[in-house]
């Protein structure tokens, strides 16, 4: 044992464990393509082994933000992974890609082996859910720069598209439809004013408010982990010509579809063509936020968009219905710049 590591803070034991802990959520996100094994100094991918003539690799990196208060809060840590799965790999989807593998890196003041065994099971389980593997990560044990019971958490992802399948919203047109797939709740996006709306209003994240209509403790109802398109929404691609994908993160509407628009078109979203769940109402209500502006925040219980020709929507929707994803036709493309509310 290294003494005067572990007399400056650091546990080398408790690192040791941490990789014995977390060898089987690995293995369990294995998909072809991967060589080598956990405990290399990288993480290897052979791109030879998949069936693409001229791939295009997209890349994406994020967190999970400051959602990880209400994990410490309600010391929940097993859901935490999904959302930073699904931040990265529903961004690099938005180009159409398939994610082929993830890296994680979690950081903490000392090295709780359980808790970091929870959060690598939530990544693994984001891993599995989008059919990419977990090929690397880091565990950083730094003592003074988190404080005690917390921890951070980044991950990155690469994928996969076919050039000519690349989807960089150049054929996104004027009467274009877009239809909105549903998401899970706030997802990943938003929580500082959450936490403050939270906190403003003395709300007790231990207890049951009828308003968010379900039997969870509102903690457990802002931990719902946000929700991963990856295989519905290449199943569409593979059978309809998608125009563009918008993925619904910090922003909400107005600044998250627009970037798959040309100069000179705006989108005309119409409220009511889908549900907006009650917790996005609830922070409405505390937060006394004004209701045009909560499109500018939170996704509202839209997750994702995809611009296609009307004539295809129906086929769409039908896909991902059958995924047990509800989708609807949510607005238009117009010739009028602007995120436009009807």
């Amino acid at each position: 044992m290294a003494v005067d590591y572990e007399k400056a803070g650091v546990s080398l034991e408790a690192g040791y464990d941490v990789v014995r802990r977390i060898k089987k959520h690995v293995a369990s996100t294995a998909r072809p393509g991967v060589m080598g094994n956990i405990g290399a100094f990288g993480g290897m991918f052979d791109l030879s082994s998949l069936n693409y003539r001229e791939p295009v690799l997209v890349s994406g990196t994020d967190g999970v933000g400051t959602k990880l208060k209400i994990a410490f809060a309600m010391d929940k840590h097993d859901t935490i992974g999904i959302d930073a799965v699904a931040m990265c790999v529903n961004d690099v989807l938005a180009q159409g890609a398939e994610p082929l593998f993830f890296l994680d890196y979690v950081a903490q003041g000392k090295t709780r082996p359980e808790v970091v065994e929870a959060i690598v099971a939530g990544i693994a389980e984001g891993c599995r859910q989008s059919g990419c593997a977990l090929v690397g990560g880091e565990t950083a044990e730094m003592p003074g720069m988190y404080a005690d019971g917390e921890y951070d958490i980044a991950g990155y992802t690469t994928g996969v598209v076919e050039k000519s399948k690349l989807i960089d919203g150049s054929k996104v047109a004027v009467g274009d439809v877009l239809v909105g797939i549903a998401s899970t709740g706030v997802h990943s996006n938003g929580f500082s004013l959450v936490r403050k709306i939270f906190s403003d209003n003395a709300l007790d994240l231990y207890k049951v408010y009828p308003e968010l209509e379900t039997d969870q403790p509102l903690g457990l109802v802002a931990l719902t982990p946000t929700r991963i398109y990856v295989r519905q929404v290449l199943d569409v691609i593979r059978n309809v010509d998608v125009h563009g994908v918008a993925h619904i993160t910090g922003g909400g509407f107005d600044e998250n579809i627009p970037r798959i628009l040309h100069d000179g078109q705006g989108i005309e979203v119409r409220e009511g063509s889908w549900e907006i769940l009650p917790i996005f109402r609830f922070l409405e209500k505390y937060g006394k936020i004004p209701h045009r502006e909560m499109f500018n925040i939170f996704n509202m219980g839209v997750g994702m968009v995809l611009a296609l020709d009307p004539s295809d929507a129906e086929k769409a929707i039908g896909i991902l219905a059958s995924h047990g994803d509800r989708a609807t036709v949510i607005g238009r493309v117009t010739d009028r710049p602007g995120v436009e509310m009807v």
